[in-house]
């Protein structure tokens, strides 16, 4: 069957009719119909001080996530590590981990606002080093043996369940992300595909003696709700999406290019763009049929502060019409 993923970040911009009391207890609702639905991911976001109330603790909704769901894997893409302090993250992981039966993934990711590091009282010009730092420090803690970080002596406990470590992948786009991870022996996960930043982590892989090298490939950038009428939708929703897209480009640099990136400024644009699709189910299916055995279906149903009545409908038509047929 293909891959399903749930994906919020929880934005509740001015414009929404839905307030984030009510987006939160929708997408605690929404954790738990899709683990009952067989989905096989959920997935959060982070970033910081954004006026539309993006999701800034990623790993407590997680937690709350984990605790009303049973089988559904529930992941951070990307957890912000340099803005943590990396004891107190490894100590949350670990837990999160026990707790959950291993159903807990992170992306490790450095960020691209300097805003945020700002905020944060973190150095902005030096965030490579403190992501090596940062990553470094959890790795040693979950190994359960006392070491130096910081001049003081640390030990974690108590261990995570999942041996050696919990899921933890690095993120990036570029040569350093690559050589971090390899030199790690973490799975990379590249913000785009680039043949020879791939390349590096793999030969970086095999020139330190890392088993099993992963590099998880990064998504289409495609956010899929389904609707019996996509014009109706789009006129519905299509200013929350529009929201959604135009944050993210405001956010990045003009060299930097990622799968969400869109150059869309009206809803007309967007729509023709095809990052953001509303299909209704019988495109979906012709959708499955196209990716065979590697369709990804990622849903996005509350995408701009899109209200829950709203998302709960195209949730449902998924379920009813899409998801019983595919393959």
């Amino acid at each position: 069957m293909a891959f399903q993923i749930l994906r919020f970040d929880m934005r509740a911009p001015a414009f929404s009719k839905a307030t984030a009391p009510e987006l939160y207890a929708a997408a605690l609702e929404m954790a738990s119909w899709a683990d009952q639905r067989g989905f096989d991911s959920v997935t959060l976001s982070e970033h910081h001080g954004v006026d539309d109330g993006y999701l800034p603790s990623p790993m407590t909704l997680a937690g709350c996530m984990l605790g009303r769901t049973q089988r559904v894997r529930v992941g951070i893409g990307a957890a912000l590590v340099p803005l943590y302090d990396p004891i107190r993250f490894a100590e949350d992981l670990a837990v999160l981990d026990l707790a959950s039966g291993g159903r807990m993934r992170v992306t490790a990711g450095m960020g691209y606002r300097p805003e945020e590091y700002a905020m944060m009282g973190k150095d902005w010009d030096g965030r490579g080093k403190l992501m090596d730092e940062c990553l470094d420090a959890i790795v040693s803690a979950w190994r359960g043996d006392e070491f130096e970080y910081g001049g003081r002596p640390v030990r974690l406990t108590p261990r995570p369940l999942t041996q050696p470590k919990p899921p933890i992948l690095v993120g990036g786009m570029g040569k350093n992300a690559a050589r971090r991870a390899a030199r790690l022996g973490l799975p990379f996960q590249p913000g785009v595909n680039t043949p020879e930043v791939l390349a590096l982590y793999m030969s970086e892989c095999e020139r330190l003696g890392v088993e099993n090298p992963l590099v998880l490939p990064p998504g289409s950038g495609e956010m899929i709700w389904v609707s019996e009428d996509p014009d109706r939708s789009w006129s519905e929703i299509g200013e929350h999406l529009l929201h959604d897209a135009t944050a993210y480009s405001s956010w990045q640099p003009a060299n930097q290019r990622s799968a969400v990136h869109s150059d869309a400024k009206t809803v007309e644009a967007l729509r023709a763009e095809g990052k953001y699709r509303i299909l209704t189910p019988a495109e979906c299916l012709e959708r499955s049929e196209a990716h065979g055995e590697y369709a990804v279906f990622v849903l996005f149903p509350l995408c701009g502060g899109t209200p829950p009545e709203l998302a709960w409908q195209s949730l449902e038509l998924y379920a009813d019409q899409v998801q019983p047929y595919l393959k």
